[in-house]
C-alpha cells in the first residue's frame, strides 16, 4: 500500500532467525557453563563435594573462554552479554550458595541460609553493576586496566576456601559454620565492593619474562590435575595476597594522573 514503508526482508528474518551462526560458539560455551554451575549443586546433594568442587571450577574455565572466543570470531552480541551474565548469577552465585549451605552452612543455628544468600545476591549486584556500566564512559577502574570488586568467577573460588583447607587437611574445624559464615560474607562484601583488582589487562609482561610465564601456566596445569585442592588453595592465597598490590597500584597510576 502507498506510503507504507517497505519491509528488509533479510534484516526481519535476521531478527526473527536468531543469533547469527559465528555467535553460535561462545553461547555455547556458555550455556555449558552454566549447566556445569547447576551439576555442581546436584552433586553437592548427593555430598560428593570433590565432584561439586570440580563442576563449578571448570564452569570458571568456560567463563574465561567463551569472552575471549566471542571477541577472536567478533560474535560479540547483546544476547551473549545477558546469557553470560545470567551463566554467572547461576554458576558462581547460586551454585556457590548452594554447596556451602548443604556442607556447612545449614547446621547454623541461626542465619545460616541467609548468609548463602547473602553470596548469591551479592554476585547478582555486582553483575548488575557491571551491566549498567557497560556503556558508561565513566569508568575509572576500566580506563586503568582494573576490575571494580573481585569478578563472580574468583569470588566463587575464593568461598571453597573452607572447602579445599578440609579437603587437604580432613579436620573438621574448617566445616564449622562459625567459620565458614563469616569467610563467605567477607568475600561477598569483596564482590560488589569499590576496590580496584587486577584484570588480565593491567599485568604487564617484560619480554624477559614471558617464557617464565609460560613454563608458569604448564606447572599450574600439572599442579591442578595431580593435586588441585592443594593448588586451587595455594592460588586463592596468592590472590588475596594480591589484592593491596592492586590497591597500591591503581593508587601510584591515579597520582600519574
Amino acid at each position: 500500500m502507498a506510503g507504507e514503508p517497505e519491509i528488509d526482508t533479510g534484516t526481519a528474518a535476521r531478527s526473527v532467525g536468531g543469533i547469527p551462526l559465528r555467535a553460535f560458539a561462545p553461547n555455547a560455551i556458555t550455556a555449558l557453563a552454566l549447566c556445569f554451575g547447576l551439576t555442581g549443586v546436584r552433586f553437592a546433594i548427593g555430598e560428593e563435594w570433590d565432584k561439586a568442587l570440580a563442576a563449578i571450577i571448570f564452569a570458571g574455565v568456560l567463563d574465561g573462554m567463551d569472552g575471549r572466543i566471542a571477541r577472536l570470531l567478533r560474535a560479540q552480541s547483546k544476547f551473549g552479554a545477558e546469557l553470560d551474565s545470567l551463566s554467572d548469577v547461576i554458576a558462581f552465585g547460586v551454585a556457590p550458595a548452594m554447596v556451602l549451605f548443604l556442607w556447612s552452612l545449614q547446621y547454623a543455628p541461626k542465619f545460616g541460609w541467609t548468609a548463602a544468600l547473602a553470596l548469591a545476591v551479592c554476585c547478582a549486584l555486582r553483575l548488575a553493576r557491571f551491566n549498567s556500566r557497560m556503556d558508561s564512559e565513566f569508568q575509572p577502574h576500566k580506563s586503568a586496566g582494573f576490575l571494580t570488586g573481585i569478578p563472580a568467577p574468583a569470588g566463587a573460588g575464593l568461598s571453597f576456601v573452607p572447602l579445599y583447607l578440609w579437603l587437604v587437611t580432613g579436620n573438621d574445624l574448617f566445616r564449622e559454620w562459625y567459620i565458614v559464615m563469616p569467610w563467605g560474607l567477607g568475600v561477598a562484601m569483596l564482590m560488589i565492593s569499590a576496590i580496584p583488582t587486577y584484570s588480565w589487562s593491567s599485568i604487564r609482561l617484560r619480554r624477559s619474562w614471558r617464557l617464565f610465564a609460560l613454563a608458569g601456566v604448564g606447572l599450574l596445569g600439572a599442579a591442578l590435575v595431580t593435586a588441585p585442592w592443594h593448588t586451587l588453595l595455594a592460588v586463592s592465597v596468592i590472590y588475596v595476597t594480591l589484592i593491596p598490590f592492586g590497591l597500591a597500584s591503581y593508587a601510584r597510576i591515579r597520582r600519574r594522573g
